[in-house]
């Protein structure tokens, strides 16, 4: 019987080949996503957890037994670690068959039980009747899913994916993102799995941590750092358009108060940790700009309201990003998304007057970002 899962641990710091100053924690059955540009260090990560590259300095623990410890001088070799690694080109064996690719990760249990137990592992995954096909016989999610067998046979510690869909179609990585969903039940393991895609993240992941030249820079659920960024710099990195300065007027009792930017007042839900008069940045998710409609305004229509001109109305299939230049201050823009058969009820083009509210429980406050006013 394989140990029982524990928690995941890594401190790394190093300043070459690449710069890191990293921290990250998973817990048993959490899946936490490493998000950053290219070059981040995301991968490199994982390369330590799975003890291909030692970090100068740091400490990596799973399952409360210590794998490296530059300090103590302690460094498990890969063999000794119990991880599953997921690599981006799966990296299977070419001569041998998907059982047979599986069954070279049994080394662990006795000859009798390798086969039985690759058998059930390929069916795990959804390769029932796959058993005796070799990579080169089978589409790329099918090898993605022996190369999951393979890591899920060692019993891992941790399981480690390092972009594993990405090198197949939107289709069939639309159905290996719900299959790992689903496979999340089964595996009481920490996994951790590296994406550039942030929709994927926001969809498979329990915590994320976003990774910025080696450096750790926020870790939280994906609604936290995608909504709630802790700095300008964070909200641009997670692809939030509506990032600006301004000045918080007033603190109220409850923690709410009024932000000035440029010439608007905007109610705010949460003021909490800034003081009166304090410059600031602020942000606003798309999801939370609220288009009006024409034929019957609703009650959340009152709510921090603005009128412009639509700059830039641009059709993506079915949702519509819009980009408006706010009514006496054209430099204001604030660009959001909507369904695109309600651009099409609304009669919204470019350049027709529109009127949104921006939703006082989305306007996030952050610490001032130097060298920027507006």
């Amino acid at each position: 019987m394989p140990e029982p899962a524990g928690a995941l641990e890594l401190i790394a710091s190093q300043t070459q080949p690449i710069a890191l100053q990293a921290e990250l924690a998973c817990a048993p059955g959490e899946l936490l996503a490493l998000v950053g540009p290219s070059g981040s260090g995301k991968s490199t990560l994982l390369r330590c957890i799975a003890g291909l590259h030692s970090p100068q300095q740091g400490s990596i623990r799973c399952g409360g037994v210590t794998w490296y410890d530059a300090q103590q001088r302690i460094n498990l070799p890969p063999q000794a670690r119990r991880v599953g690694f997921v690599f981006q080109n799966y990296s299977l064996f070419p001569h041998l068959s998907a059982h047979d690719n599986v069954v070279c990760a049994l080394g662990h249990l006795p000859p009798s039980q390798r086969a039985a137990r690759a058998r059930e592992l390929l069916a795990m995954t959804h390769l029932r009747g796959l058993d005796t096909r070799k990579p080169a016989q089978l589409s790329g999610g099918q090898q993605q899913r022996v190369a999951l067998a393979r890591a899920l046979a060692r019993d891992p510690a941790v399981l480690l994916l390092d972009e594993p869909f990405s090198a197949v179609d939107q289709v069939t990585r639309r159905r290996l993102q719900v299959e790992l969903a689903r496979l999340r039940s089964e595996v009481k393991t920490p996994i951790v799995l590296v994406t550039h895609d942030l929709d994927e993240a926001r969809m498979l992941a329990d915590r994320m941590t976003l990774l910025s030249h080696g450096r750790t820079l926020q870790s939280g659920t994906p609604d936290d750092i995608l909504t709630r960024p802790a700095s300008a710099q964070i909200a641009r990195l997670v692809e939030l358009n509506n990032v600006f300065g301004g000045t918080l007027e007033r603190v109220n009792a409850d923690g709410s108060g009024i932000l000035c930017w440029r010439s608007h007042k905007f109610e705010v839900a949460r003021a909490n940790g800034f003081a009166p008069a304090t410059r600031l940045s602020w942000v606003i998710p798309p999801e939370d700009v609220i288009l009006h409609r024409r034929d019957r305004p609703s009650l959340g229509e009152r709510e921090n309201p603005v009128e412009g001109r639509v700059d830039d109305c641009l059709h993506l299939g079915d949702a519509t990003r819009i980009v408006l230049a706010l009514e006496g201050d054209p430099r204001a823009r604030i660009s959001f998304s909507v369904p695109t058969h309600v651009v099409r009820r609304n009669g919204v083009a470019s350049g027709e007057t529109v009127r949104v509210s921006l939703l006082a429980s989305g306007i996030h406050l952050m610490p001032a970002e130097a060298h920027r006013s507006t």
